[in-house]
């Protein structure tokens, strides 16, 4: 069926050798996924198309559009030699015989599944595109997260298209990347997905892609199955990840409530070997552009399928993070004697998590939205979020029907001791490291007395803030300063 010689694999149901590989969306699943490709394929051609001129153009330059670890490095070592990136889709397209589509596949924000189904849009319009301008034969593998049997729906339009001598086998690889790892995701997947169509061809074209990634993956870690279970496994994937953060942070309630320490909880439970340590952090909740959009997902298949049990016990995860994020909030408002209003608020991190410059579903941007509500001045810092990024997101009619009132209560930081000065509180809503580091007894002078700070991410030396004069609020746990001290003789030994 095929033949592998060095260098190159020889499909013989397709007559064809893969030399070249066209990625169509040079976003954050699209760029850093095939930079990788053509550092660990030196002997393949890779191209990144996109219509946006901008990004492309960022992406051909020092500064890239996307903030990765390593990610500058893998990019620079091989663009110009075997990794390009251009805005000639169509070229792209003839030239390649693996197509990767990498474009977005947002929630719909209107009509049948609004606010729960994936828009598709963009899938359909690559689809098109490949079948318009395509001449010979193509193995098209869907990257993007999309809904089970989206695969089926883009095998339908290219088949309605067909010309005379082109095939088409359309395969699932869903991507599993975490924002500020996803480089090191890549060079060391847990698992790579293919799914495919169990014919002749099908498989030899799983064999094709699964060639691509033995380059540097393990056969072991490439998994192959039929393509409606590659496109379940993600979303599943992604639902109970976002399931054990929702569920930590439930208890963080509960904590709070009670007395005891998330901290600890959490520590116990994740000793328990068959449960483990991971995502049991509780925090002022999930973002990201995956987690919330494909457990919607979820919800809106089951409803599909008329499994309304089961849609409902996932849209408990988004509302246990939306109840978080709330209630984080709330806590904010009452501890400031029950009222921001024209208080200076100080948020440290917009991101939806460290390392990263995205800020999609970002837990800053809907405590700034709830702030602002309440009259806040807000007062932004992040390391890697632009100022027109910040502005843009939280001028967005999802989150605001007043605009003006963003810009006129907001303000943009160049560090954390401008954005903490003269503030009432300091927020930390993403767990940038050098949050960590920060001089906190410059931070408390320059405060207004008494000093809040609200650890949203659980970050902070809680005890020596304490000491230092600040009002601590954090997730989970009860603290005040004289607890804290009793806490602290006992651990010592001392009554």
């Amino acid at each position: 069926m095929f033949l592998e010689t060095k260098g190159s694999l020889f499909l013989s149901e397709w007559n064809m050798t893969i030399t070249k590989v066209c990625c169509i969306g040079a976003g954050y699943v699209g760029g850093p996924s095939c930079a990788v490709i053509a550092h660990k394929c030196p002997n393949l051609t890779v191209t990144v198309v996109d219509q946006s001129t901008e990004r492309i153009a960022q992406w051909n330059s020092d500064k890239l559009p996307i903030f990765e670890p390593q990610l500058d490095e893998v990019v620079k070592s091989c663009r110009g030699k075997n990794l390009f990136f251009s805005t000639d889709v169509d070229k792209g397209i003839r030239e390649a015989e693996l197509i990767f589509i990498c474009v977005n596949t947002p929630t719909k924000t209107f009509g049948l599944g609004k606010g729960r189904a994936a828009d598709l849009k963009y899938i359909e319009s690559a689809a098109r595109r490949i079948a318009e301008v395509a001449q010979n034969s193509k193995i098209v593998v869907e990257k993007s997260t999309v809904p089970v049997k989206a695969a089926e729906s883009i095998a339908n339009i290219l088949s309605a298209n067909v010309k005379p001598g082109v095939k088409y086998q359309v395969l699932s690889n869903p991507e599993f990347l975490a924002e500020g790892t996803a480089i090191a995701d890549l060079l060391k997947p847990d698992r790579v997905l293919i799914g495919g169509d169990q014919s002749v061809e099908g498989v030899e074209a799983m064999e094709g892609l699964s060639w691509v990634y033995r380059h540097w993956v393990p056969s072991q870690n490439i998994i192959t199955m039929n393509t409606w279970s590659s496109e379940l496994s993600k979303l599943a994937a992604n639902a109970f990840l976002a399931q054990r953060i929702s569920s930590i942070n439930a208890m963080s309630a509960i904590c709070e409530a009670t007395g005891a320490d998330v901290e600890e909880v959490a520590h116990a439970v994740g000793t328990d070997s068959r449960i483990g340590p991971k995502f049991l952090k509780a925090s002022v909740g999930f973002g990201g552009s995956c987690f919330q959009k494909d457990v919607l997902n979820m919800v809106y298949l089951c409803e599909c399928l008329n499994l309304p049990e089961v849609a409902a016990y996932w849209q408990q995860v988004i509302d246990i993070n939306d109840y978080q994020r709330k209630r984080f909030t709330k806590r904010i408002v009452d501890s400031l004697f029950n009222t921001v209003t024209s208080k200076r608020i100080a948020i440290l991190g917009f991101a939806f998590k460290k390392d990263t410059g995205d800020t999609r579903e970002s837990a800053a941007i809907y405590v700034s939205k709830y702030l602002l509500e309440e009259g806040a001045n807000i007062r932004i810092y992040d390391p890697k979020v632009p100022e027109d990024q910040i502005i843009s997101d939280l001028t967005s009619a999802e989150i605001t029907d007043q605009p003006e009132k963003v810009h006129e209560l907001v303000s943009i930081c160049s560090d954390a001791y401008e954005a903490a000065e003269g503030s009432h509180a300091l927020v930390i809503c993403t767990e940038w490291d050098e949050f960590q580091t920060l001089d906190y007894q410059r931070i408390y002078n320059k405060m207004l007395k008494p000093a809040f700070i609200f650890d949203g991410r659980l970050i902070l030396n809680h005890q020596k803030l304490l000491d230092m004069g600040f009002k601590v609020e954090t997730i989970g746990k009860r603290l005040s300063r004289d607890q804290s001290k009793i806490v602290r003789t006992y651990a010592n030994g001392t009554p």
